[in-house]
């Protein structure tokens, strides 16, 4: 994924919600970040652009999601169209760390608003450590090589990964300890 296609995502799932924000919770965050050009292949392999709407309810956020979900999700006609897709999800979809929100990267630009330049749309994305973070916890075996990659090209702080790690909420102890020991056993993460 690029980019302009991560913007592109951003503006649909507003449209589509009629909202002026959303935020960006799955791995193509990291573009919020980072150009694709400055990223390891393995960090924009990903075609599925997670957004979670921002409402003022966990049904509104679900309600949501799932109108974001039913126009561009997986094997929509705007994934024919455009090569990939918006999923839309919930708070349940990634452990955070605490003070996630006050750390989101702001991506609003000219290519993020409605034609003839407005409304300007705004993404909101998890910072990379958060992100980070996030996929560790998920410890599925994309996110490892997702995590792996991004240690590598040494485009995360282990130090921060770590220390936000803790803050994982104390029910996700199992899933907090494993993604700890993990990035422990690294031989990319300098210092541990």
């Amino acid at each position: 994924m690029r980019r302009d296609q991560l913007e592109h995502a951003i503006r649909t799932a507003c449209q589509i919600i009629d909202q002026s924000e959303v935020i960006v919770v799955g791995s193509q965050a990291i573009l919020g970040a980072y150009d694709e050009s400055q990223l390891p292949s393995a960090a924009t392999m990903s075609i599925e652009v997670d957004i979670l709407p921002i409402a003022e309810t966990n049904d509104e956020t679900a309600r949501l999601a799932d109108l974001i979900e039913g126009v561009a999700g997986e094997l929509s006609p705007f994934e024919e169209l455009h090569g990939f897709s918006i999923d839309g999800v919930d708070l349940d979809t990634a452990i955070l760390p605490d003070g996630w929100r006050s750390r989101l990267v702001k991506v609003e630009n000219a290519n993020t608003a409605a034609a003839g330049g407005e409304p300007r749309f705004t993404g909101w994305c998890l910072d990379k450590e958060d992100l980070w973070v996030a996929k560790l916890v998920a410890l599925r075996e994309k996110d490892r090589n997702f995590v792996t990659a991004l240690l590598e090209a040494n485009l995360v702080d282990a130090d921060v990964i770590a220390s936000r790690l803790r803050t994982i909420p104390s029910e996700r102890v199992a899933s907090r300890e494993a993604a700890l020991t993990w990035l422990t056993a690294s031989p990319n993460a300098s210092g541990r």
